[in-house]
């Protein structure tokens, strides 16, 4: 990947931020520019945490690529629910060797998932699958987990 690329992603993020939107418009936003425009991100979404569910669930929100047959995806199941139980970024380059993985695709090979942070909480993460085996570089890591603070610096204007 190269930089010349994630810094032209960046700004088109950047523009996306400075507009006045609904926090989904600007989610389903990054979804479709992630996807569009990061070839080796083939599923790209959002999963926020329910309001008031207990047990704790994540919904699936904004997404591009294939349906999943996981909308609900609870706090103590999968990368996701790993993710946001920790409030930290999960890579995984061979999704087979992690047993956490909920398989969506026969074709995923590898997966970030970036937690997203409002008023300190998890409220939510950006989640995205590849094709192809450790496609998430520290480039990567960075670009997504930028996504994710650009989300939570947006649900903090919309909250207050």
């Amino acid at each position: 990947m190269s930089d010349k690329k994630i810094s032209e992603v960046r700004r088109e993020l950047d523009q996306l931020a400075a507009r006045p939107q609904s926090s989904e418009d600007f989610m389903a936003a990054i979804v479709k520019l992630l996807h569009d425009r990061m070839l080796r991100y083939n599923w790209v979404g959002f999963y926020m945490l329910e309001p008031d569910a207990n047990p704790p669930v994540l919904a699936l929100g904004a997404f591009q690529g294939a349906m999943t047959p996981h909308a609900r995806i609870p706090l103590n199941q999968g990368i996701c629910g790993a993710a946001a139980s920790i409030g930290k970024t999960v890579v995984v380059d061979d999704v087979t060797q992690d047993s956490r993985y909920l398989a969506c695709s026969i074709e995923t090979k590898s997966e970030i998932v970036v937690p997203i942070f409002n008023g300190g909480k998890v409220v939510g993460e950006l989640d995205i699958d590849s094709h192809f085996p450790a496609a998430f570089s520290g480039e990567d890591r960075e670009l997504v987990e930028y996504c994710a603070s650009l989300v939570g610096r947006h649900l903090e204007k919309v909250r207050t």
